[in-house]
């Protein structure tokens, strides 16, 4: 069956195969001896570092509305602290990083410098996966547009196999007919003589 696919599909193409591109010749290769596509999708995963596991993790934990909202209230509880709290316990004394709060900006600098290339890693990754994943698609519907043409030309063959068949039917019909209608003009010139 796998040898009449590829028959089928060569065969199809054979008129144009030639004028295929490169990725075009790979899709189909590819198509015909496809084994193990969910196989290999499980394994890419399993094969990732423990960098992009943990940039796919940082870029998922810093993009989602937990790390909003415990990073807005890390923000508030840093200016209440040094605002309010601190200054009001130590009695007219500011607190470790007073209202321009340099250290909080150095450490929000730090936190950007360090999460930026790690999501940008992420993307880069995710970007790579949506390549493959356009690649796929291409190939499945490529796949799918050869299976429907392999349909048009069963279909075809079974009118023409039909279109035949009335054909012959027709001709039989046509020569019982003529035969019948021979008999009847034998049997009335027959009738003729005896009269």
């Amino acid at each position: 069956m796998h040898d009449n696919r590829e028959h089928r599909i060569r065969n199809f193409f054979q008129r144009s195969y030639h004028t295929l591109s490169n990725f075009e010749h790979a899709a189909i290769e590819k198509i015909l001896h496809r084994s193990k596509q969910a196989a290999d999708t499980e394994s890419d995963k399993e094969k990732l570092t423990f960098g992009q596991r943990m940039a796919d993790g940082v870029a998922s934990f810093g993009g989602s509305w937990t790390f909003i909202l415990l990073f807005a209230a890390f923000l508030i509880a840093w200016v209440v602290l040094n605002s309010i709290m601190l200054p009001m316990m130590l009695a007219d004394k500011e607190g470790f990083d007073p209202y321009p709060y340099i250290l909080l900006n150095l450490f929000l600098s730090m936190l950007a410098a360090i999460q930026a290339p790690i999501i940008m890693m992420s993307q880069n990754r995710q970007a790579i996966n949506d390549r493959m994943s356009a690649a796929e698609d291409f190939e499945v519907n490529l796949k799918s547009e050869m299976e429907i043409l392999s349909l048009h030309e069963k279909v075809d063959e079974l009118r023409i196999d039909k279109w035949e068949e009335l054909l012959e039917i027709q001709q039989q019909q046509i020569h019982m007919l003529t035969t019948m209608f021979q008999k009847h003009l034998e049997e009335e010139h027959g009738q003729g003589h005896e009269e």
